[in-house]
């Protein structure tokens, strides 16, 4: 419940797939949640989904910011379009989640930042797969110190999307509305996980082709190799064209253990229990203790199963901002979060453009 001794009430702007998936977010987190509101510019759209959880409907985003039953605005419309509606939501005092990416542009998620600055109220950025139950792990073992100093990163998201999925929405693929391809829109979420786990990034060389798809502006597959400021190297490898679409993966080696997460399941994990260089150290480097810290995890996804599937942990996500809203607290997931990612991305594309490797830091700057 709020300060006011009610649900968090929401407004939804977009009622598309991702839409969908945020509606059914807030309807289990009731009674502490409830949808009041869906817009989209397409009357039916979103008159369907209002329909379907009992909310009002509109056309214009209008229409959640000027009311004052409103808390909260969830923002699923295309990318390019999340920075203007943040900003314009935090200032007539509402709450914000935005899908992801935060925008397109390190300079509109700067511009999220000063109007969270200056709004009394907060922002988080869908980056939902910190919230697995496998990430949770990976992250605490790494914090703890159990895999010892971290050398080295791979995450892989080697997806499949079809022309039809290119071609179902003119803003798909495209540099002003997508911000990009295959790294932009679906790998984002494991550059996340990476950064999140190997902290800084300093430095980034890579390259982009489009080779199986037409009529995107963008890529549909990026490789780069990313230097943190620990000294670890992480390689990245993000694509829409490797049919049938495998899984996402990540994988963290350090001196004293290694871990890997397979479509959001923990199917590797091992850390020494012996000090380094003694006898034991190592010894048992091929036994996977993934099983003793998760057990009864289910196994990870088959091969060429739906890549984009979502799991528990949108919902795992949205709870944590609704705590954060009724607590006054920071969510898990910042502002400053989403512009670390996506300078990553941004890295990145202009590695590939220019051929040279691209310092992080000065995309960071104002």
């Amino acid at each position: 419940m709020t300060g006011r001794g009610r649900a968090v009430r929401f407004a939804i702007i977009g009622a598309g797939v991702i839409g969908r998936t945020h509606a059914a977010c807030i309807r289990a987190l009731a009674p502490g949640a409830t949808l009041a509101l869906v817009v989209d510019e397409v009357p039916g759209r979103a008159c369907d989904l209002a329909a379907a959880y009992g909310a009002e409907a509109a056309t214009s985003a209008s229409a959640a910011f000027s009311r004052d039953d409103i808390d909260a605005v969830a923002i699923c419309t295309p990318s390019g379009r999340h920075a203007d509606l943040a900003i314009a939501a935090l200032d007539a005092g509402k709450h914000v989640i935005v899908e992801k990416p935060i925008d397109v542009t390190l300079r509109a998620a700067r511009r999220v930042a000063n109007a969270e600055a200056r709004a009394a109220a907060i922002v988080t950025v869908v980056s939902q797969h910190r919230f697995d139950p496998s990430s949770q792990v990976v992250h605490r073992a790494i914090q703890e110190g159990r895999l010892g100093r971290l050398t080295s990163g791979v995450a892989s998201v080697a997806w499949w999307r079809s022309q039809d999925y290119y071609d179902s929405g003119d803003w798909r693929g495209s540099w002003a509305l997508d911000g990009g391809g295959a790294l932009m829109n679906q790998g984002i979420h494991t550059v996340d996980l990476l950064v999140w786990m190997l902290g800084e990034p300093v430095e980034v060389s890579a390259r982009t082709a489009c080779l199986a798809h037409q009529r995107i502006e963008a890529e549909d597959i990026a490789v780069a190799v990313i230097r943190f400021a620990s000294g670890a190297l992480g390689v990245l490898h993000a694509t829409t064209a490797a049919y049938p679409g495998l899984t996402a993966r990540i994988q963290v080696h350090g001196d004293r253990g290694s871990a890997v997460i397979d479509g959001d399941r923990l199917t590797y994990f091992h850390a020494a229990t012996g000090d380094a260089g003694s006898p034991g150290h190592g010894a048992t480097a091929d036994l996977n203790q993934a099983a003793d810290l998760l057990p009864g995890l289910a196994p990870a996804p088959a091969a060429g199963s739906d890549p984009g599937a979502l799991s528990d942990a949108h919902l795992h996500q949205y709870r944590d901002f609704v705590e954060a809203i009724e607590r006054g607290r920071r969510p898990a997931v910042t502002v400053d979060d989403a512009i670390r990612a996506l300078a990553v991305v941004a890295a990145v594309y202009e590695s590939a453009r220019t051929g040279e490797s691209v310092p992080v830091e000065v995309l960071l700057r104002p």
